[in-house]
């Protein structure tokens, strides 16, 4: 509790004490207020559950030199004036022993937020007072009907709010929630798995959850061993958002500029402006993209290729970048766009892949082909070739055999090799585009994505697997 004599210490008041501390020339600061609430489960019995709360601050300090601005960036958790003043004073001697900043640009000035002085918004427990009765209901479904059930629910709110001594004062509220569960038989010989994205749980539903795994276990009875080769091959949108989002974040404009990914153009610069996808495929972020919302503006605590300090409370629209095939543009700081002549199209948090006529769902993607897999989880991917953008990874907890469109049997894991731009370019069938989870970076790092499952005639299984 705060004391009667002294003023309650809020999230504004800590951005406020920072930017009157600092003997920088010029300062940034990022106050974010995360709370979480969670859920864990296992062996159809709930295991875990709790709720926690910080609050983390970021100083940037920057000071102007004969030969250009320098910069220091400190974070930490700081929950009170003092613990604030420390983060400061280490920001400040950073910026005095950093040598001139590449990236200097002149900071964002006087942009305020309407809702700068509302408290943060924080979640709880209380979030999954639908999902959990319903959860416990699928444990009971799943143990009668031979099935074990394991997973996790995570729920987060973060309140950020970023003021500058050249008149910033932002606030932006982002909610993030995930499902995933993964369904087993009594004897542990089967798995799959199936996840999503929420932003408050009202739309998630354990027993649709638990349902959906009974139907692949259920495809599963039949077991069928196959070799490598290429196959007709659908990719779920959770299994098309781990590919996407690789393309998005290896989108940099300084590496490709400079001829180090595949978006740089054989004897220099970048593909703006090439086809690099069917026509009719369009990849894009908005801030505003329903269902996707995130922060509005740039929220920048180091400087890299694709991030600047300097950048912080840059405003953000939509984006395309890929528009009807063509590369359009790519992850740009105003330094990299000075570099690279064009416009600045900073990071947005949220990724949507759509293709002009896709229509349906994976499983009506599923009913036309002949003979080919549909493969539900990718995971372990990582890059191999920078140049194409080659992928590997494996697959995990459902590959199924197609035939004649049905789903016939469950078959092993593969290693697989793809670039997802040149899928992009392949792919004959696409279904509607729909919020998506991917399993591999949502987690943790990527978690707002909506894409179609797509078709892929030729999806190379480079080698057999022995993962579970």
């Amino acid at each position: 509790m705060h004391s009667p004599t002294q003023p309650r210490v809020t999230p504004q008041s800590l951005v406020e004490h920072a930017l009157a501390a600092t003997i920088a020339d010029e300062c940034v600061v990022v106050v974010r207020d995360r709370t979480s609430a969670n859920l864990r489960w296992a062996g159809n019995t709930l295991t875990t559950n709790g709720v926690m709360h910080g609050v983390d601050v970021t100083v940037v300090s920057f000071i102007h030199r004969a030969d250009g601005t320098s910069t220091g960036s400190v974070s930490g958790s700081a929950t009170d004036q003092a613990q604030v003043s420390a983060l400061v004073t280490a920001a400040d001697a950073a910026a005095r022993a950093a040598s001139a900043a590449e990236d200097a640009a002149e900071l964002v000035r006087d942009r305020t937020s309407p809702d700068w002085d509302e408290e943060p918004v924080r979640t709880g427990i209380h979030t999954y007072d639908a999902f959990a009765p319903a959860l416990g209901e699928a444990f009971g479904r799943a143990e009668a009907g031979g099935r074990v059930l394991y997973g996790f629910v995570n729920h987060e709110l973060t309140t950020t709010y970023l003021g500058s001594t050249t008149g910033l004062r932002l606030r932006h509220v982002q909610p993030t929630g995930h499902y995933g569960c993964t369904g087993k038989t009594a004897d542990l010989s089967q798995s799959a798995w199936v996840g999503g994205a929420t932003r408050d749980f009202s739309d998630v539903d354990a027993l649709a959850m638990d349902a959906e795994l009974e139907q692949r276990l259920g495809w599963g009875a039949r077991r069928v061993d196959l070799p490598a080769g290429r196959y007709d091959t659908v990719l779920p949108p959770s299994a098309v958002a781990d590919l996407m989002i690789d393309a998005y974040w290896y989108a940099g404009a300084r590496v490709a500029h400079e001829g180090q990914s595949v978006y740089s153009r054989r004897g220099g610069g970048t593909r703006v402006g090439e086809r690099i996808a069917r026509e009719g495929v369009h990849l894009l972020s908005d801030p505003s993209y329903a269902g996707l919302e995130c922060s509005p503006f740039v929220v920048a605590s180091s400087s890299g290729n694709e991030s600047s300090v300097f950048d912080n409370g840059l405003p953000l629209g939509r984006t395309d970048w890929v528009r009807d095939g063509e590369l359009a543009a790519l992850l740009q700081t105003r330094h990299s766009a000075a570099v690279t002549g064009l416009p600045v199209t900073p990071a947005i948090d949220n990724l949507v892949l759509d293709v002009d006529g896709g229509t349906g769902s994976t499983q009506d993607l599923v009913a036309g082909v002949e003979r080919g897999l549909l493969v539900t989880c990718l995971w372990y991917i990582r890059e191999v070739d920078p140049q194409t953008l080659l992928l590997t990874g494996l697959t995990r907890d459902g590959v199924y055999l197609v035939e004649g469109g049905e789903i016939t049997g469950a078959v092993n894991n593969f290693r697989w090799n793809e670039s997802p731009v040149d899928l992009l370019g392949r792919f004959s069938h696409a279904g509607a585009t729909e919020q998506s989870f991917s399993r591999e970076w949502g987690d943790d790092y990527f978690s707002r994505t909506a894409t179609p499952a797509l078709r892929v005639p030729d999806f190379n299984m480079s080698s057999v697997s022995q993962a579970m």
